[in-house]
């Protein structure tokens, strides 16, 4: 996996598609289930980072703010 917002959209629907396999048993199902539940909630961390960055940018544009502080600047 790479580290951006679609590649994190793609990996979300690839665990939807392995939860979709009917030839899953029910303890593999289950196993899928509890792998969903840890990624949905990093998921929503990593969102939820990206929108603390976003706001960052917009008060940048605004004039709020001179720059966006270097703990929130992206690697690239």
């Amino acid at each position: 996996m790479k580290n951006t917002l679609a590649d994190l959209n793609n990996y979300l629907f690839a665990q939807i598609e392995r939860l979709d396999d009917d030839e899953l048993t029910p303890e593999q199902l289950s196993i899928e289930i509890t792998r969903s539940k840890a990624i949905a909630e990093i998921s929503r961390e990593v969102v939820s980072n990206a929108g603390l960055v976003l706001k960052a940018y917009v008060k940048v544009a605004d004039g709020e703010l001179r720059a966006v502080p270097k703990m929130l600047e992206g690697g690239n």
